[in-house]
């Protein structure tokens, strides 16, 4: 089979499906030219990830990748989420396919985006070198998301 279970399951039954308003970070990655586009919504509390939510445009490894991330994270300190790797995610899910890969780096970028935007809100210092830049991404770059 493709694809596990777990990939299935959270595509076909996706998690935290949604919008926050008046969130207090929002991050939003993709490429166009990949089609897979994820926006994930924090609402933090004490340091916290109170709640979390995603949109997500993409196939159904992208919305699974976004559905587990976002399981992953709720209920967790901000530290905690930071940490959060694409290979922790794909693992969750009992893995993705090769090609497929790329949609748990953007689960883990989304995420450390709406961190960012989090800190950027708040005038939180941060080191800017541990947050992603998606116009570099390695595998949109080389062409390894088609």
């Amino acid at each position: 089979m493709l694809y596990s279970e777990k990939v299935m399951d959270h595509f076909m039954h996706p998690r935290n499906v949604g919008i926050i308003e008046n969130a207090d970070g929002v991050g939003e990655v993709g490429n166009a030219k990949c089609g897979d586009i994820m926006k994930i919504y924090l609402k933090i509390e004490n340091d916290i990830i109170s709640e979390v939510k995603f949109e997500t445009f993409g196939c159904g490894s992208a919305i699974a990748s976004s559905s587990m991330a976002t399981e992953m994270i709720k209920g967790k300190p901000i530290s905690e989420a930071l940490s959060l790797t694409n290979k922790a995610v794909a693992e969750a899910l009992d893995g993705l396919p090769p090609h497929k890969m790329h949609c748990s780096v953007l689960a883990e970028e989304a995420v450390k985006s709406a961190v960012e935007d989090y800190y950027k809100r708040n005038g939180i210092n941060y080191d800017k070198s541990k947050f992603p830049d998606c116009e570099s991404c390695d595998y949109c770059s080389e062409g390894k998301c088609k």
